[in-house]
């Protein structure tokens, strides 16, 4: 397995596809690198020389912000933002949908699926001797 910016990336999955398991890479980056360093974006990764992981190697962690570095700067925005009180911060500090999504239904996967409906959570009637 190639290692590049601490992340294990699969060997039998075509280049452009086993990069986007790096944090912060997506299929349009990884197209984008591939199409600069002149590698087939259909070659597997086993397939590739060494040569060319390092060229890969070299080109993601000088150029990009991946991994650690971006989840840090995204973790101190989200920071910054809840410090100066702001509309999006206060929505990041009470787990509530962030960028204007309605909440009177939906977003359950924000506010942690709670189902608070008049049958939800019932307890079942006793059963008739």
């Amino acid at each position: 397995m190639a290692r590049i910016s601490g992340v294990n990336i699969p060997n039998d999955k075509r280049a452009e596809i086993s990069l986007t398991y790096i944090y912060g890479i997506g299929l349009t980056t990884s197209q984008k690198i591939l199409r600069e360093l002149k590698i087939n974006k259909d070659t597997r990764i086993k397939d590739l020389s060494d040569e060319d992981v390092n060229r890969l190697r070299q080109r993601i962690e000088k150029d990009l912000k991946v991994e650690g570095e971006l989840r840090r700067d995204k973790i101190a925005n989200i920071k910054r933002l809840k410090e100066i009180k702001c509309h999006r911060g206060t929505r990041h500090a009470k787990g509530l949908p962030v960028r204007g999504q309605r909440t009177k239904t939906n977003s359950r996967t924000v506010r942690g699926n709670k189902r608070i409906t008049m049958g939800s959570g019932r307890a079942k009637a006793a059963q008739k001797t």
